[in-house]
């Protein structure tokens, strides 16, 4: 347990910086499976830039590694050139 002061007001900033981060990771994951699951070609095109942004604003606070980013845009993309 924290006895310092400022290890205490870390710990209470941790956690609140945790679950606005997991909020921000779950809403990215939960658009991301929606678009998945969406068979409109024309749909998925207007959602796609949307979740381009929201997942470059999770790899710039790193909350997604830079890579990470990289591979699930290429991946989206690619997934919705092949919906017919």
């Amino acid at each position: 347990m924290a006895h310092h002061q400022s290890a205490k007001k870390r710990i209470r900033q941790d956690a609140k910086k945790r679950l606005h981060n997991r909020y921000y990771k779950k809403s990215a994951r939960t658009a991301i499976r929606k678009l998945r699951d969406t068979e409109d070609k024309a749909e998925a095109e207007k959602q796609l830039p949307g979740l381009f942004s929201m997942i470059d604003r999770l790899a710039k606070r790193r909350l997604f590694h830079p890579n990470k980013a990289a591979n699930l845009k290429s991946s989206l993309s690619k997934h919705v050139k092949s919906l017919g």
